[in-house]
């Protein structure tokens, strides 16, 4: 039985504090951004694309629409906001930097709100330093991790640790892979773990010093270097970054 009080699990209400609380992040989000040269943009609820961007189709919400093609409701912003400025707007608008605040929805009933930014063609410094000022703004004490998605690939792909592995962060297991260089790699947790790379072969070397380069122009701290980190991302195949608040991902 539902009581009419009920409201499905893993939706939001928000009210009396928390409501305002929400208003003044988008407030001072959306203006920090504008103040940036950023245009904002709030795309349909609807996607015929989503599921090109999940491996896993499970999260998502799907139904029909009136020619029966299916649809499905927004579960991540970013691929749609991309698409949809270079597929769409591309000769309507001349700017490459764009925001949105507007939820996302998962199955079976979980629903996110998402304050989010793209740069087209930016650098990957550009990206950190807007994320770190936005977070800043809002009063977050947020620890950042930095990784390349690349290089646990080429780990698959070339010295056979496998991908699950990796995403588990089993340490002993991926040290039992007797890679002469395994244990340099799993010890890498600073920016200054990159001063010498002498040890690793040529194509991980590669990929660490892009962790190395990027991380140079980057001020922000706390910081920490995750060369293993391994996430199923559609659109990300080089430098990443993530950033925590106690065990809540921000960003």
């Amino acid at each position: 039985m539902i009581f009419e009080h009920e409201i499905p699990s893993g939706s939001k209400l928000y009210f009396g504090e928390s409501a305002r609380i929400k208003r003044e992040i988008e407030f001072v989000a959306a203006e920090m951004l504008e103040n940036l040269g950023f245009e904002e943009i709030v795309t349909p609820l609807f996607s015929y694309h989503q599921h090109e961007c999940f491996e896993d189709r499970k999260p998502l919400v799907r139904l029909n629409d009136a020619q029966n093609h299916e649809v499905t409701l927004r579960a991540d912003s970013t691929a749609d906001v991309v698409r949809i400025v270079t597929k769409r707007l591309g000769r309507t608008t001349e700017s490459k930097k764009w925001f949105y605040i507007q939820p996302t929805v998962t199955f079976p009933t979980k629903e996110q709100y998402q304050i989010g930014a793209e740069i087209l063609g930016g650098s990957f410094e550009q990206i950190v330093r807007t994320s770190s000022m936005l977070l800043e703004q809002i009063g977050a004490k947020a620890v950042m991790q930095v990784a390349n998605i690349r290089i646990p690939h080429l780990l698959n792909e070339k010295y056979g640790i496998s991908l699950e592995l990796l995403k588990s962060m089993h340490i002993e297991q991926i040290i039992k892979s007797r890679l002469p260089w395994i244990e340099q790699l799993v010890k890498i947790n600073t920016v200054a773990d990159l001063e010498d790379l002498s040890m690793f072969p040529d194509d991980l070397k590669a990929e660490l010093e892009k962790i190395k380069r990027a991380t140079e122009d980057v001020t922000y701290e706390p910081l920490v270097i995750s060369p293993r980190f391994y996430a199923k991302m559609r659109y990300y195949d080089s430098l990443t970054f993530r950033m925590f608040e106690g065990n809540s991902l921000l960003a």
